[in-house]
């Protein structure tokens, strides 16, 4: 067959070739555009008027939680007299 020498050939194609491959492809400059354009899609930058308005909402539903609590509070206070 091929003797000791074909077999150290192969032996180092099998291991040269995954390594030379991760390392080619996981270069920052080659996929440096694509992952920043992705996470630009993902998350947006943050447009000021739209955080005021979460602000707003997360207020508004805050303070009704807490009418609703302090309506609980009274019932169960008037309820023990």
């Amino acid at each position: 067959m091929g003797g000791w020498v074909l077999e150290v050939c192969k032996m180092a194609m099998y291991m040269t070739f995954p390594v030379a491959l991760f390392h080619i492809f996981n270069q920052p400059d080659y996929f440096e555009e694509w992952v920043t354009k992705k996470k630009r899609e993902l998350y947006p930058p943050e447009n000021l008027s739209h955080r005021a308005e979460i602000e707003e909402a997360i207020r508004a539903v805050r303070e009704k939680r807490n009418l609703q609590m302090m309506k609980a509070f009274d019932e169960i206070e008037q309820k023990s007299k």
